[in-house]
C-alpha cells in the first residue's frame, strides 16, 4: 500500500499549499510529477531492454531535464544529493522557466501526432505549475521519487489508486462531475459490448478515458501476438475531450495504464458537422457517457439533422453515424431521453437504424452528488428495433459515498442480458406496441404490487401514534431549551 500512503501524504501537503485549492488542483498538480516519474522509469525500462537485445535506445527526456538530473539527482550511496538537488526558489524557477518551455517544445519537434513524444509536448502545452512553495514542492518530488514503476504489478497498483484519485475529482464540484463515471459500471458496460482485438474502440466525450482505459484492460487478456499487441497500442483507442484538464488526464491515464501514445485529442466533436462524416471515421465500438445537462450554441445544434439544444440528444446522433454496420454501443444516459417529448425524433431515429437490444435501469446514487437517474442503452448499428430487454437494477441499499456501486451488484445483469431471461427484474417490450412518441420509460411488469392490507381505521391508528411520538419528541426538546 506505498502508493496509498504517498498519494495521501502528498495530498496533506497540497493542502497548505496557496496555489492548491481543490481535489482538481491535487490531482492535476500530482499528475505531471507522477507522469515525469513514471516516464522516466518507463525509458529506463526500454533502454535495459535495447542493451540485452543489442539495440541502442534514444531517450525521449534527455540532459537537465531527466527526472534523475532535476528532480532526485543521486550520491555515490544511491541517496538524494542534497548539494545539487534544487529546493526553494530555484526549483520553482527552473519548473515554470526551463522545464516545462522545454517539454512544451516535444510537441513541435515530433515526428508525427501519434507519437510519445508529441504526447509530452501536448502535456505541457496545457499544463502549468500551481505549486508556488519551492519547498512543498522539493517534499513532494522526495515522496513520488520513492514510487517505483518498473514492474506490471507496481504500475497495476498506482494506476487503480490514480483511478481513485480521479473518483474522488470527480465528485468535488460540477465540472468534475461531468467526466467520472463509476469503473464497476464501466467495467459492466465493457464485458457486455465485448470488444474484440482488431476492431476500433472509441468516446468522443472521453473526459478521463475510464471507457477507453477498461476497454484496454479487458482486451489485452486477449493478445496472442506482436500483432495484435501493435493494434491495441497504436489503431484501436479513439478518444475525444472538450475540456483541457479531463483531456489531459485522460491522455496520461492512458499512458499510466500501458497505452503508450493515445489516440485523444482535444475538441468539442459536436461541432463537427455529421455530413462530414465519412465511413473511414466510423468505429466499431462506441463506449461512451455524454454530459449530463449540457447546452451548446445555435451554430453547432445546425451541424444536426434533429434539432435540439441538449448536448446528450446531439451525442446520441453522433454515436448512430459514427458506428459502422453492425457496430456495438454503451451509452450511459440520464433516464429522461427515454420520455422526454424533446427526444422523441432521436428516439425514434435510434429505433430504426439501430437494434436496441438492452436497457439497463439504475438506480438513483449511482453518479454521487450528481442528482440523477441514468439507464445505459445497448446498440447495434444495422436493423431495426424489434424487441428490447429490460432490466431494473433493484439493490437491498441505499447507494452513496459510502457504499457505492460494485460489479457484484450487476452480476445478475450480466448473467440473465446473454439470454435476455424473463425475471422480476427483467422483461421484454414490444417496440410494436409503441406510439408515436416513441416512449422507452422504464415500466417493470413483473414487480410484485405491494398491497397495503390494514383497514382504514388500522391506518388512522397508526398516524395518531406517529403524531404521539412526534409530540413527545418535540417536548422533549423544548425541555432541554
Amino acid at each position: 500500500m506505498k502508493y496509498e500512503s504517498t498519494f495521501n501524504a502528498i495530498d496533506a501537503i497540497l493542502r497548505n499549499e496557496a496555489g492548491c485549492s481543490t481535489e482538481l488542483d491535487y490531482i492535476e498538480q500530482t499528475s505531471w510529477l507522477l507522469f515525469l516519474k513514471y516516464l522516466d522509469d518507463l525509458e529506463t525500462e526500454r533502454e535495459l531492454k535495447a542493451q540485452l537485445t543489442g539495440k541502442d535506445y534514444k531517450r525521449l527526456v534527455v540532459g537537465d531535464f531527466r527526472w534523475s538530473a532535476w528532480a532526485a539527482p543521486k550520491n555515490d550511496k544511491g541517496e538524494l544529493d542534497l548539494i545539487n538537488a534544487l529546493t526553494g526558489d530555484d526549483l520553482v524557477d527552473f519548473v515554470n522557466t526551463k522545464l516545462f518551455p522545454a517539454l512544451k517544445n516535444y510537441k513541435n519537434i515530433a515526428s508525427s501526432a501519434n507519437t510519445l513524444e508529441y504526447k509530452i509536448g501536448e502535456i505541457f502545452s496545457e499544463l502549468r505549475n500551481k505549486i508556488n512553495s519551492g519547498f512543498n514542492l522539493r517534499e513532494i518530488i522526495n515522496k513520488v521519487d520513492t514510487l517505483s514503476f518498473q514492474s506490471a504489478e507496481d504500475r497495476h497498483e498506482m494506476s487503480v489508486l490514480y483511478e481513485d484519485k480521479i473518483g474522488r475529482m470527480g465528485n468535488a464540484g460540477r465540472n468534475g462531475g461531468e467526466y467520472y463515471t463509476p469503473r464497476p459500471l464501466i467495467r459492466t458496460i465493457v464485458k457486455v459490448v465485448n470488444p474484440r482485438i482488431g476492431e476500433t474502440v472509441y468516446d468522443p466525450a472521453c473526459g478521463s478515458a475510464g471507457f477507453l482505459c477498461e476497454a484496454f484492460s479487458y482486451m489485452r487478456n486477449q493478445i496472442k501476438s506482436s500483432e495484435d499487441s501493435d493494434t491495441l497500442q497504436l489503431s484501436t483507442f479513439y478518444g475525444k475531450e472538450k475540456k483541457g484538464l479531463p483531456y489531459i488526464i485522460a491522455t496520461m491515464n492512458m499512458i499510466f495504464h500501458g497505452v503508450a501514445a493515445p489516440n485523444i485529442v482535444r475538441g468539442n466533436t459536436l461541432a463537427e458537422n455529421l455530413t462530414n462524416i465519412t465511413e473511414r471515421d466510423r468505429k466499431n465500438v462506441i463506449l461512451a457517457n455524454p454530459p449530463f445537462g449540457g447546452k451548446e450554441r445555435a451554430e453547432v445544434q445546425q451541424n444536426f439533422d434533429i434539432k435540439t439544444s441538449e448536448t446528450a440528444y446531439m451525442f446520441m446522433q453522433h454515436f448512430i453515424k459514427m458506428l459502422k454496420a453492425n457496430g456495438r454501443a454503451g451509452i450511459v444516459i440520464k433516464n429522461t431521453f427515454l420520455s422526454n417529448g424533446d427526444a422523441a425524433a432521436v428516439r425514434r431515429k435510434l429505433l430504426e437504424e439501430c437494434n436496441v437490444h438492452t436497457i439497463l435501469d439504475l438506480p438513483s446514487g449511482v453518479f454521487q452528488g450528481a442528482g440523477v437517474k441514468t439507464v445505459v442503452i445497448f446498440f447495434t448499428k444495422g436493423a431495426p428495433t424489434r424487441n428490447i430487454w429490460y432490466y431494473q437494477l433493484n439493490l437491498p441499499r441505499t447507494l452513496g459515498k459510502t457504499n457505492p456501486l460494485s460489479e457484484a451488484d450487476l452480476e445478475e445483469f450480466v448473467r440473465l442480458q446473454k439470454t435476455q431471461a424473463i425475471s422480476e427484474n427483467s422483461w421484454l417490450l414490444d417496440v410494436a406496441s409503441l406510439g408515436e412518441d416513441c416512449d422507452l420509460s422504464v415500466k417493470n411488469p413483473n414487480k410484485p404490487e405491494i398491497i397495503d392490507e390494514r383497514t382504514p381505521a388500522q391506518i388512522l391508528d397508526t398516524i395518531a401514534s406517529l403524531n404521539e411520538n412526534s409530540a413527545n419528541l418535540i417536548q422533549q426538546i423544548r425541555e432541554l431549551l
